[in-house]
């Protein structure tokens, strides 16, 4: 009997634990970890369809980046390729601008270039911070080289020229730019080396077509806006430069040390910088000085060669520049507007140097080439710029844009300004104004489709008609210029 009851009880026991663990809420198994997000580099695909900021090409805090832009275009009064000037083809109208033409046009969009940067913290919100960077034509593969394409134009007919001027890039090994410096959270940032100019970053931020070349006339020329009147000075080579960023405001301040030695464009420039962000809007104002600022150019064909002339040889203008730019934008939904104006006063330069000087790229100026009383007169330069963007989608923009630039009459007193009647080629119609000092404009209008299928991709198609009048034109074989073009960029 005992043992009967021992058995019930321990059933008993086992039921109601039993009934117990049925009401105990039950445990679900811990979910499978997420698979990894593919690689953007696991394909071709993967990795046009990331963006250079979501997966750059990096290792240990270095970052190698660049873009490569080839495309195609034709032109109404064409200047022929060049690989060592920087646009390749001259889309703005220009003296070397000549007859129809269909040709390849890299770079149309923006700069091809590779370069390296990193950003290496050291301390609580201390970082080390550089970057260097090439400019090139992905068709030539030469560095961009504004002197080599004149001294290869040299002592030439205007018809038989390619396009070329003057530039701030010299086929240096980081001919656009190459510092290294200081950044913290609370003080700034602080570096030195080769540098753009704020005004250099102004064109590229606050213009519609982003300073292209095929579509802008800022872009396409660093004389307005970027150089504040001299391509030569849109980038200093040994410089220090100062950005600090406080709430929604900016400021900073770019000085350049030594001279052409050194393989700067001038004796010594500075500039300052003052701007902000407020509710869509955003602004800077800039304020430009370069002394002995140099202007580059060719011998003509048939003038008078100096006894120890060489291919190499250039002759240069010199002239003290001050300046001021105010531009900016404002962003309204999908919706961009660009806009901005500069004023700069060309003065007589601080020095002579009669004795000639060693230009960048290592160009000579002999003695005697060296114009140093352009602007007994003052020239006045005026640039001003308007512009919009429309996001049709995220990945489908559409922009327009309208350029004006304009000079006064510095001429001597007895300098006439009429029409000019002497052709710049035999039997071509004579352009502009009888001399290069007198009043003159140049302006420019385009429009340009911008697609991006993948987001390290795009694909474009624009135009830009641009016209030259009075004495900016004198000299010219055209005044004007059509230039439809169409290509790809690759961003990495």
């Amino acid at each position: 009997m005992k043992a009967t009851n021992a058995l019930m009880v321990a059933m008993t026991l086992v039921v109601s634990a039993s009934a117990h663990a049925a009401d105990l809420p039950t445990a679900k198994p811990a979910p499978a970890p997420a698979p990894p997000p593919p690689s953007c580099f696991a394909s071709f695909y993967d990795y046009l369809n990331s963006s250079a900021q979501a997966c750059p090409l990096s290792y240990m805090g270095i970052t190698v980046y660049g873009q490569i832009d080839v495309g195609a275009g034709y032109s109404t009064h064409a200047s022929r390729f060049n690989g060592a000037y920087a646009q390749a083809v001259g889309e703005l109208v220009a003296k070397t601008s000549n007859g129809p033409r269909f040709q390849w046009v890299p770079d149309a969009l923006s700069q091809s270039n590779i370069g390296i940067k990193g950003k290496e913290t050291f301390a609580p919100g201390w970082s080390f911070v550089f970057d260097i960077d090439t400019a090139f034509d992905p068709y030539s593969l030469e560095l961009a080289n504004g002197p080599r394409s004149q001294v290869e134009n040299n002592d030439k007919p205007l018809a038989a020229q390619s396009a070329n001027t003057d530039s701030s890039r010299a086929g240096q090994w980081a001919n656009t730019r190459a510092y290294a410096g200081v950044s913290t959270d609370s003080f700034g940032t602080l570096t030195a080396g080769r540098e753009t100019t704020f005004s250099n970053d102004a064109a590229y931020t606050y213009d519609a077509m982003a300073a292209s070349y095929a579509f802008s006339l800022i872009g396409n020329s660093s004389t307005y806006v970027s150089g504040v009147g001299d391509t030569e000075v849109a980038r200093y080579n040994t410089s220090v430069k100062y950005q600090i960023t406080y709430d929604n405001v900016r400021a900073g301040a770019l000085w350049q040390f030594g001279g052409y030695e050194q393989g700067d464009g001038s004796d010594g420039a500075y500039q300052f910088d003052l701007g902000g962000d407020y509710k869509g809007f955003s602004f800077d104002a800039i304020y430009s000085y370069a002394r002995d600022a140099v202007s580059l150019s060719t011998y003509s064909f048939g003038s008078a060669l100096p006894k120890n002339f060489t291919q190499d040889d250039l002759k240069a203008t010199l002239a003290d520049i001050s300046g001021a730019i105010l531009a900016g934008d404002y962003t309204w939904g999908p919706v961009k507007l660009f806009g901005g104006y500069e004023y700069a006063r060309f003065m007589p330069p601080s020095e002579k140097y009669a004795g000639g000087f060693t230009s960048l790229g290592d160009y000579n100026v002999l003695p005697g080439a060296v114009t140093t009383t352009a602007y007994n007169n003052n020239k006045i330069l005026q640039v001003a710029w308007t512009g919009v963007k429309y996001a049709i989608t995220s990945d489908l923009d559409i922009s327009g844009a309208y350029y004006w630039a304009g000079q006064n009459n510095y001429s001597p007193a007895k300098t006439k300004c009429g029409p000019n009647k002497t052709p710049a080629i035999p039997g071509a119609a004579p352009q502009g104004a009888a001399a290069a000092t007198c009043a003159g404009t140049i302006s420019a209008v385009s429009g340009l489709i911008d697609w991006r299928p993948y987001p390290r991709l795009d694909v474009y198609a624009g135009a830009m008609f641009s016209a030259v009048t009075g004495g900016l034109a004198n000299g010219y074989i055209h005044s004007t210029n059509i230039d439809p073009t169409i290509g790809l960029r690759l961003t990495f």
